[in-house]
């Protein structure tokens, strides 16, 4: 796509918006990310509507961890991926394509294309460790930070948080 596609936003945008690979809901997985070595988000309760759980799988040794935004363990993840990681797999697929979710988290599949299930067995077939849950107060801080942003009216006028981004205009 050259620049004569883009909208006038995009081409003063500093950051591009990439949009979802296939349209997804947001009940079940509120939020995903690939950041900071990981796939990561959060993933509400199957059981309590009020509790969500803050999941992550590790680039590369496919280390995860599951806990509530309390930091309490997640009951379904001993030893192996609970069913919390294998939505967030099935939504980072839906959100950005399942080939590049692979190749973020370095996963070899089998030939053909891959989906939410293969690099989720893929992962999962390596017996991944454990991981602490060190991650799940960064993710869910900046989970709640998207909300705060679902909250404010729509504007094009420059949000003063977001001020330090540098200037998309040359001096002329």
């Amino acid at each position: 796509m050259g620049d004569g596609a883009l909208s006038a936003w995009e081409k003063s945008s500093t950051a591009r918006v990439v949009p979802p690979a296939r349209p997804r809901k947001l009940a079940k997985v509120p939020f995903v990310e690939l950041a900071d070595g990981r796939l990561q988000g959060v993933v509400s309760s199957g059981s309590d509507i009020e509790r969500v759980y803050v999941s992550s799988v590790a680039a590369g040794t496919y280390a995860f961890a599951c806990s509530t935004n309390n930091n309490r363990p997640c009951g379904g993840a001993r030893g192996s991926f609970c069913n919390h990681i294998r939505a967030l797999v099935g939504e980072a697929v839906l959100q950005y394509g399942a080939e590049r979710v692979a190749r973020y988290l370095r996963v070899e599949t089998a030939d053909g294309e891959p989906d939410a299930q293969t690099v989720a067995a893929a992962m999962s077939g390596t017996r991944p460790p454990q991981d602490d849950t060190k991650a799940a107060a960064p993710v869910f801080s900046r989970f709640l930070r998207h909300l705060a942003y679902l909250e404010l009216a729509p504007t094009t006028a420059p949000l003063p948080e977001m001020q330090w981004f540098p200037p998309t205009r040359a001096v002329a």
